[in-house]
């Protein structure tokens, strides 16, 4: 049971929605006390962001700027959720220990990185992607051994399963794990640039897992029902929180970067929810623009490799546009734009099935 069950008693309380804005006001609001503290702690320790050099110009000014936020707005998120959901749900254990593992892995390189002073010091590619790999088994294989949920693919605009992939699953589900999570961690090079789209991506998940949790609107929207999926909206709803408080400190110009402790963890965190709701498909639409960074970064690499030319001036495409000439705030807020009407567009198939 959750930590509020001792008011439980009171109808009101027993609400989702209701425990979802007790959720996100309370990680909202500790955010918002705790990350001034924790950038003048950062600022003393001299834990800044170490900067790549082949960046463009403008970041290099960036250099004293503090890392490793998600740390903070993280933990006000999981301490925010511990209080609000329901502890008996295995949606919600592992939902909380998916932002925790990813949260982990992310110290570990963002602290490699700071006490280095040298952006190539974090963890090394193979062993980021074993942890990674590891982390992504260790959330989803008691889900998959509990037939928590189905194994069943589904796409947008189809209101029946394609096809049942079984143990290849565990596999799918780690590979969008991994994807999502260096996605999100691509994209994290601007002020505010992963923050704005990964609170949108989160509102989509959570309302598609509000339906899909209750049996009348999943049956009439024909979605697929899941049982227990709508106390995740409680995780949602502090992480979007916790991320509101963070974007104070975080807009341009930056205050404090996220780091890979907050990216990672926001992009595992988002390939679970779609995992688990059955949006693994159409995650590519909840999460266009890091999905659109992620691309731009494979066909440079490619590109490189294979012809010895470069598509963009520089990978991932953000880059690119500064390169070009644009403002960072310009890309920033283009990109946000891109992402609501990509979001607009996914809760769009909602009813298109």
């Amino acid at each position: 049971m959750y930590y509020l069950s001792y008011i439980s008693d009171y109808a009101f309380f027993s609400y989702i929605s209701v425990r979802a804005g007790l959720s996100f006001f309370i990680a909202l609001i500790l955010t918002l006390f705790l990350m001034p503290k924790f950038i003048k702690w950062a600022k003393n320790k001299e834990a800044n962001q170490p900067i790549y050099e082949l960046a463009p110009s403008s970041h290099q000014q960036k250099c004293k700027t503090p890392t490793m936020g998600g740390l903070v707005f993280i933990s006000c998120a999981l301490f925010s959720s511990l209080l609000c959901a329901r502890l008996d749900n295995m949606l919600v254990l592992c939902g909380l220990f998916c932002l925790f593992a990813f949260c982990i892995i992310g110290i570990v390189d963002d602290l490699a990185k700071v006490l280095k002073k040298d952006n190539h010091s974090g963890l090394s590619p193979n062993s980021k992607i074993l942890s990674l790999i590891f982390v992504s088994l260790l959330c989803i294989l008691p889900l998959y051994l509990g037939s928590y949920i189905s194994t069943e693919l589904f796409i947008p605009f189809y209101k029946y399963p394609l096809f049942d992939m079984q143990i290849f699953a565990l596999a799918f589900w780690v590979l969008v794990l991994i994807s999502s999570s260096n996605a999100v961690n691509l994209t994290d090079g601007l002020d505010g640039l992963a923050t704005v789209p990964s609170i949108f991506s989160l509102l989509s998940l959570g309302i598609f897992m509000y339906l899909s949790g209750n049996v009348i609107y999943s049956e009439y929207l024909l979605l697929p029902k899941i049982q227990g999926l709508g106390e995740l909206v409680i995780l949602c709803a502090a992480l979007i929180g916790a991320l509101m408080g963070f974007l104070w400190y975080n807009c341009y110009p930056a205050q404090i970067f996220m780091g890979d402790s907050g990216s990672l963890s926001i992009g595992g965190f988002l390939g679970f929810l779609a995992i688990v709701s059955k949006n693994e498909i159409l995650l590519i639409l909840i999460g266009f623009v890091f999905v659109l960074e992620t691309i731009s970064v494979i066909l440079q690499v490619g590109s490189f490799k294979i012809f010895n030319k470069r598509v963009f001036k520089m990978a991932p495409i953000h880059h690119h546009f500064e390169k070009i000439g644009w403002v960072e705030n310009k890309i920033i807020v283009r990109f946000w734009m891109i992402a609501l009407l990509a979001n607009l567009l996914a809760l769009a198939t909602i009813k298109l099935r």
